[in-house]
């Protein structure tokens, strides 16, 4: 497949300006805690009422419209949230104030996450629960499954956690 030339060029302008430019801006400006080639979509809600509560891992993705909060308004508590390195953080999920996300985990898109995630999971639903065990993920929380997943045909085996 050929590319049109100005493809090229906005995706090399988006990953080496706007990447840049959106982790600056919230280490800088805000003083949040993002670790290196972590991408947050710029519609993303982080929170800024406690912006020295977040700490984001190294290679972690954060996709639009979801939400890491680091204060309860109603309680009238500020709390350190942390998401872990290589993670990503799915469309519209929400990660509530004094939560960790272990390193190599997948919060699914819309997840509710109430409690610590394990490092190396999955979790999924409202509130969100884990899904799969032992699984894992690359640069940007990308899954990285095994070999005898990959084969035509084989369905990838679901580790449930009881």
């Amino acid at each position: 497949m050929k590319y049109n030339p100005l493809v090229k060029l906005r995706s090399f302008l988006h990953g080496f300006l706007v990447v840049k430019c959106v982790r600056w801006y919230y280490t800088r400006v805000w003083g949040m805690h993002v670790g290196e080639d972590t991408r947050i979509s710029l519609s993303a809600k982080l929170d800024r009422t406690n912006p020295d509560g977040i700490f984001i891992g190294k290679s972690t993705a954060i996709t639009f419209g979801a939400a890491v909060l680091s204060h309860d308004f109603v309680n009238n508590v500020h709390l350190t949230t942390r998401v872990g390195d290589y993670c990503f953080i799915g469309a519209h999920a929400v990660i509530m104030p004094g939560v960790t996300v272990g390193d190599h985990s997948i919060v699914a898109a819309g997840a509710i996450v109430m409690r610590n995630v394990p490092p190396h999971s999955v979790v999924m639903g409202n509130p969100a629960r884990v899904m799969e065990q032992n699984i894992r993920t690359g640069r940007w929380g990308v899954r990285i499954r095994e070999p005898k997943e990959m084969e035509e045909g084989a369905a990838p085996a679901l580790k449930v956690a009881s």
